[in-house]
């Protein structure tokens, strides 16, 4: 009976796995450790052509900064202004901006890059 109750486990533990690895998207990685986004928390790949046209009809600024822009980067505290991602995109706990000529998604309190929006 104990044999069948692990065995019962095993089986729905493995079933849940790939649920479980579907609800998480890699965005990269950066310094050695993996960045992951949940799947609907960054900017999905079908909306990132419309949320590219928003940026240029928004005419966001693009700020310069010495760093590379990578995820797992983290940008400077002051000269770097975050926005709020329209709901039109998805809900999100992110923020965007442009830096050194690219879109970008930050985590709005420790200001880390978790994706980059290509």
């Amino acid at each position: 009976m104990r044999n069948r109750l692990f065995a019962i486990a095993a089986i729905a533990g493995a079933m849940a796995a790939p649920i479980a690895a579907q609800a998480q998207t890699t965005i990269g990685t950066a310094g050695g450790s993996t960045v992951v986004v949940g799947e609907h928390e960054g900017i999905v790949a079908d909306q990132r052509p419309a949320f590219r046209e928003y940026i240029v009809r928004e005419r966001v600024p693009n700020y310069t900064i010495s760093e590379r822009v990578v995820v797992g980067g983290v940008l400077p505290e002051t000269g770097v202004t975050v926005y709020d991602v329209p709901q039109s995109f998805g809900m999100t706990p992110y923020r965007y901006t442009v830096v050194n000529g690219q879109t970008i998604l930050v985590e709005p309190r420790s200001r880390r890059i978790v994706q980059v929006v290509d």
